[in-house]
């Protein structure tokens, strides 16, 4: 399974916002883009203005940043979102969201996307009652997530009912002591937090 091993907090600074790839230290004065708020490299400082597709491009990759996603996967979701019906950017962002990843990341299980697809790889998971590993796997409405009995005496998920904040997005619910949770339905549009400009990534696609 293919995923991006290099140092993450170059993202954020080629980006210029924090993707919180990195949990609690994002929140911290050790966040990169706290200390060094310009792109990585030796014109990094350089400031220059982009053009139609470089716009296009930095919104891209953005959200395979964000959703920890390479590019022929990114690729495929479009390809999905543009069949089926409805707006093909609300679509894109659906997919992105309701992975599993992202969905044990939003329930609070984990503090980080890339922390959260480790811990499904690992198969700390239960779906539905099956053990399950694919952080790709887009959940549906009526899913059950649950941390396995096994894991649930682990270090990191004592911590997780320690430091719960009980906030999770409307379209989740989370039981912290049970250690599981459940979509209630599909995100709209509204519900996905990421500032994100997804027209612009259809236009790319588009070209």
């Amino acid at each position: 399974m293919a995923r991006y091993t290099e140092a993450v907090c170059r993202l954020c600074r080629r980006e210029g916002l924090k993707l919180y790839l990195k949990g609690e230290r994002c929140y911290t004065d050790k966040c990169a883009i706290t200390r060094r708020n310009f792109a990585p490299g030796q014109h990094g400082q350089n400031k220059r203005k982009l053009s139609n597709y470089g716009m296009q491009l930095r919104e891209k990759q953005k959200a395979k940043r964000f959703y920890g996603v390479l590019e022929a996967q990114f690729r495929n979701y479009f390809e999905i979102a543009e069949k089926q019906s409805g707006i093909t950017g609300e679509n894109l962002l659906r997919l992105l969201e309701t992975r599993l990843d992202n969905v044990v990341y939003r329930l609070g299980l984990a503090s980080s996307r890339p922390q959260a697809r480790q811990l499904v790889t690992h198969g700390h998971f239960i779906i539905n009652g099956k053990k399950l590993d694919v952080p790709s796997y887009i959940v549906k409405v009526g899913d059950v997530i649950q941390v396995s009995e096994v894991s649930k005496n682990s270090p990191h998920f004592k911590e997780v009912k320690e430091v719960f904040k009980g906030t999770v997005p409307h379209w989740l619910s989370a039981d912290v002591d049970k250690l599981e949770g459940k979509i209630v339905s599909l995100p709209t549009r509204e519900d996905i937090d990421i500032p994100i400009a997804e027209n612009l990534i259809i236009e790319l696609y588009s070209r």
